[in-house]
C-alpha cells in the first residue's frame, strides 16, 4: 500500500508539472492594435504570428486607437498593446486624452515594454489640382490631422503651427476623423490635404499616385533649425526622418524630403505571465529575417534598435530573455532604476 500510495504521489506530481509547463500555451492573450496599413499594426501582427510559433496565442484585435489601448492594458484588462513613447508621458502627467482619468499616474506604473521600433514619418499628403503646393498654402484649407482620441491630430496641428504660425480652426479647418475615413475624404476630394503618419514606403500612400499625382510637403530648411521644432523632434517618440521624393510613384515633391519621424513600441502589463512574454520575445528575435522579409520598413527593426524610444520599463520576461541573449540593455529600462 505504501508503495502504491509513492507510485500516485510520482503521478500527481507529474501531472501538476505537465500542466504548468502547458498552461502558457493552453492560454489565449488579449492584444490590441491600430488599424491594418498602420506600422505598428504590421510589427504587431509579426510578434504575434511569431509568439503563435513559441506557444503562446495572441487573440488580436486590430483597428483600435492607441490610446484606448495602453489604458486598457494598464487595467490589465488586455494583455499586450501598441503604443507611442508620448502616450507615456501624457497618461503619466494625467494630461490631454487622460486629464479626466485620476488614477492615471498610478495605471501608468503597470505599462512595460517589450520592443520598440522606428516606425516612419509624418506624410503631409495633397492632391495635384488641390492649391497647395506649399505649406502657407494651407490657409483656408481643409486638412485632416489624425482621429478625435489620438494624439497624433495634435502632433500635426503643432508641426503646422511651427511651419506656418497657422492655428486650426483660426487659419485652417482641422479635420478630426478616423485614418480609413482619412484617407477616403482624400480620395475624394472631401478635403485638402492629409498628415498621416505611416512607414516610409507606405503601400497606403502609395496608392495616391496609382490614379493621378501628389504631393508629400517637406519641411523647410528655415523651421528646421528653429528651437520650435528641434524640440518637437526631441520629444518621447520623435525624431528626424528623411526619404526622398521618388520614392512613390506619381509624388511630386523633388529631391529630398524633411519629415517628423516617429516612434512606436510594444507593450504589456506589468503582471502579464513572464513565461509568456518570455517566450514570445524570443520567437521574435531568433525569427527577425523572416519577421524583416515581411515589408520594406521592417528591415530597419534590428537587434540594435530593440530599445528605441523607449521610456518604460521593460517587462520581466523580455528582461530575462535579453540579458540571456546579450543584448546592450540600458539602465533606466530595468523596473526600479
Amino acid at each position: 500500500m505504501r508503495l502504491l500510495n509513492t507510485f500516485k504521489a510520482i503521478a500527481l506530481a507529474a501531472s501538476v508539472a505537465t500542466f504548468t509547463s502547458s498552461n502558457v500555451s493552453a492560454q489565449i492573450y488579449k492584444g490590441e492594435t491600430a488599424g491594418v496599413g498602420d506600422p505598428v499594426h504590421t510589427v504587431f501582427v509579426a510578434f504575434s504570428n511569431q509568439a503563435g510559433k513559441a506557444g503562446v496565442q495572441i487573440e488580436v484585435n486590430a483597428g483600435q486607437t492607441l490610446t484606448k489601448s495602453m489604458l486598457k492594458g494598464a487595467k490589465g484588462e488586455i494583455d499586450f498593446f501598441s503604443t507611442v513613447p508620448s502616450l507615456v508621458n501624457l497618461m503619466a502627467g494625467q494630461k490631454a486624452m487622460y486629464a479626466k482619468i485620476k488614477e492615471a499616474p498610478e495605471l501608468s506604473k503597470n505599462l512595460r515594454s517589450i520592443l520598440g521600433f522606428k516606425a516612419g514619418a509624418y506624410h503631409p499628403v495633397t492632391l495635384a489640382g488641390s492649391g497647395i503646393e506649399k505649406w502657407e498654402d494651407i490657409k483656408g484649407k481643409t486638412v485632416f490631422t489624425g482621429p478625435p482620441a489620438g494624439s497624433a491630430s495634435a502632433t500635426s496641428e503643432a508641426l503646422i503651427k511651427i511651419i506656418t504660425g497657422y492655428e486650426a480652426e483660426k487659419d485652417y479647418t482641422a479635420v478630426r476623423l478616423s485614418w480609413g475615413e482619412g484617407y477616403a475624404a482624400l480620395a475624394d476630394g472631401k478635403i485638402d490635404m492629409m498628415v498621416r503618419p505611416a512607414e516610409v514606403g507606405s503601400a497606403n500612400i502609395e496608392q495616391f499616385g496609382l490614379s493621378g499625382e501628389f504631393r508629400v510637403l517637406s519641411i523647410p530648411e528655415a523651421a528646421l533649425n528653429g528651437e520650435p521644432m528641434k524640440e518637437l523632434m526631441g520629444g518621447a517618440g520623435r525624431g528626424m526622418a528623411t526619404f526622398e521624393g521618388d520614392l512613390y510613384k506619381g509624388q511630386l515633391t523633388t529631391g529630398t524630403i524633411n519629415a517628423l519621424g516617429f516612434f512606436q513600441f510594444i507593450g504589456a502589463n506589468k503582471d502579464t505571465n513572464e513565461e509568456a512574454v518570455y517566450k514570445a520575445t524570443k520567437s521574435f528575435w531568433e525569427n527577425i529575417a523572416e519577421v524583416q522579409a515581411t515589408a520594406l520598413f521592417l528591415k530597419e527593426v534590428t537587434k540594435e534598435t530593440a530599445f528605441t524610444s523607449i521610456n518604460v520599463p521593460l517587462h520581466a520576461g523580455a528582461l530575462r530573455y535579453y540579458e540571456e541573449a546579450g543584448f546592450d540593455i540600458p539602465d533606466n529600462l530595468r523596473a526600479g532604476n
